[in-house]
């Protein structure tokens, strides 16, 4: 990686690094806690690690609707363009013209 990129991946990192913050202070202050400087930097760490956890779990519960969605296509496209079929699918009934 060169400079410049390592620069920019850098600069990406502090930006989101600071739209985390703001987002757990904009946080804090919906829940209506006021918080001294420890707790609040503890409930800025918890509210970071459990959101964190709470997009990986969704992440993987999207990736595994996704392979299910997937292999079930697989088997209907699978079924339909399966050769010496007795009657044609609707996707080879389709005559040139429209008819």
């Amino acid at each position: 990686m060169n400079p410049q990129q390592q620069n920019a991946l850098r600069e990406r990192e502090r930006v989101l690094q600071e739209q985390r913050r703001r987002e757990a202070e904009a946080f804090l202050r919906d829940s209506g806690l006021r918080l001294e400087n420890n707790a609040r930097d503890q409930f800025e760490r918890r509210y970071l690690q459990e959101r964190i956890r709470s997009e990986r779990a969704l992440r993987q519960e999207i990736e595994a609707k996704r392979e299910q969605e997937l292999r079930q296509l697989r088997e209907r496209l699978k079924n339909e363009f399966q050769p010496n079929q007795f009657s044609p699918s609707p996707a080879m009934s389709i005559k040139p013209g429209g008819e």
